[in-house]
């Protein structure tokens, strides 16, 4: 009876997504195409930006380019850099407080996953002064439009730039949860590949796997749409053939700009048709035990395939296809069996381990409720899970 509810509201859920009002973030693409973005700033009569961002981003540089731009255009800004991974509710209070302390009329997101949800957070609450981040948590909470955001990912691997996501992390509970709202899409994404020359091989590897679980999960689920399909599978191929080498040859262009537009196709498949327990799951690791994101999914995304059984293997087998694994006589569970051994091997080689150290066995039952009321009733996953198949999961996982 409970699944039976799951996918009522799922199929609810999905027919009022095609009334929502979806949009795609404008985008600027290609080397240096960051210098493009402060005169279009400028141009939108935008006189005053909060950039959020990072120490990291900071120290190496990357914003040099930008802030003289801005400077040139006339349009003020005042940074803001103490985003941590996986961003807390005090980040987003205290940044909050200098957009307004400095009558900011827009925001600019710069660096990784983090800042990005980071100012997605601070355009909430400017948008919905009258609402916590708590009481915006889940689905179409703030429904007012929230300031222009721009969104600069230095990473390929989160897809916020083109995502109605931001996760946030309550650092007193351990818990860690999104808010999704159309308004949360950035109005304009840059896609600028020398932005992620620098990222190190690490880095490189988990973000990577993270564009690919957003595309795995957004591909096997239940709401798809002919677009996200698409977005799905040409996420899948761009990864299989370009992440190996952006994460042994950092400096090859073609490679990092193959692997932003991957990043970017999977954000805009999942944000459509959602994720599901992999995600629910690295979640609550986050924010119980800081687990980077990127690398919790990259672990957890082929336990939960191969728990799935049967309900995936037809569309693992299409995207084993996909990307040349398989021969005519493999049966779909050979070729699911085989696009999964390949997610295995591509983690192997990228020396990201096949178990989460420091799982706690006296926190999994919290884990475990939290994970399931993120996923359940709400992502449109190929099987509905319980509470005994997530402890069977965390058993998995944890070394």
């Amino acid at each position: 009876m409970y699944r039976l509810y799951c996918r009522a509201y799922q199929s609810m859920f999905k027919i009022i997504s095609l009334v929502l009002p979806w949009r795609k973030p404008e985008l600027l693409e290609g080397e240096n195409s960051l210098r493009k973005l402060p005169k279009m700033i400028r141009d939108q009569e935008i006189r005053h930006v909060l950039i959020v961002t990072d120490q990291g981003i900071m120290s190496l540089g990357l914003m040099n380019e930008l802030l003289v731009g801005l400077r040139d255009y006339g349009v003020n800004y005042v940074i803001y850099d103490k985003t941590v991974p996986n961003p807390t509710i005090e980040n987003i209070e205290e940044a909050l407080e200098m957009y307004h302390a400095h009558a900011c009329d827009g925001l600019i997101a710069f660096g990784g996953g983090s800042p990005m949800d980071c100012a997605k957070a601070i355009g909430a609450r400017v948008a919905r002064p009258d609402k916590s981040l708590e009481q915006m948590r889940g689905v179409l909470k703030v429904k007012k439009e929230i300031p222009p955001l721009f969104a600069v990912p230095t990473t390929a691997g989160t897809g916020s730039e083109a995502t109605v996501a931001a996760v946030i992390s309550n650092s007193k509970t351990h818990e860690k949860y999104p808010i999704n709202d159309s308004v949360l899409i950035p109005d304009v994404a840059v896609l600028d590949p020398l932005l992620t020359v620098k990222l190190p091989p690490s880095i490189t590897a988990m973000t990577g796997m993270d564009a690919l679980t957003h595309a795995v999960e957004a591909y096997i689920g239940r709401s798809n749409t002919t677009e996200t399909i698409q977005c799905s599978k040409e996420a899948v191929k761009l990864i299989f053939e370009h992440l190996y080498e952006a994460y042994t040859n950092g400096t090859n262009i073609t490679a990092r700009s193959h692997m932003q537009k991957a990043s970017y196709l999977a954000g805009v498949a999942f944000t459509r048709a959602y994720i599901g327990y992999v995600h629910a799951i690295a979640h609550t690791l986050g924010g119980f035990y800081s687990v980077p994101h990127g690398l919790a999914n990259a672990i957890i995304l082929p336990h939960v395939l191969e728990y799935y059984g049967s309900a995936v293997h037809k569309p693992l087998a299409e995207l084993a296809d996909l990307i040349e694994l398989t021969n005519e006589r493999d049966t779909e569970e050979q070729k699911a069996k085989k696009f999964i051994a390949a997610i295995q091997q591509l983690n192997a080689d990228m020396n990201i381990p096949e178990k989460v150290s420091g799982i706690v066995d006296s926190d999994i039952p919290l884990m475990v409720e939290r994970a399931l009321k993120e996923a359940n009733p709400l992502y449109p996953v190929p099987k509905i899970l319980l509470r005994d198949d997530l402890v069977e999961l965390f058993d998995k996982i944890k070394e």
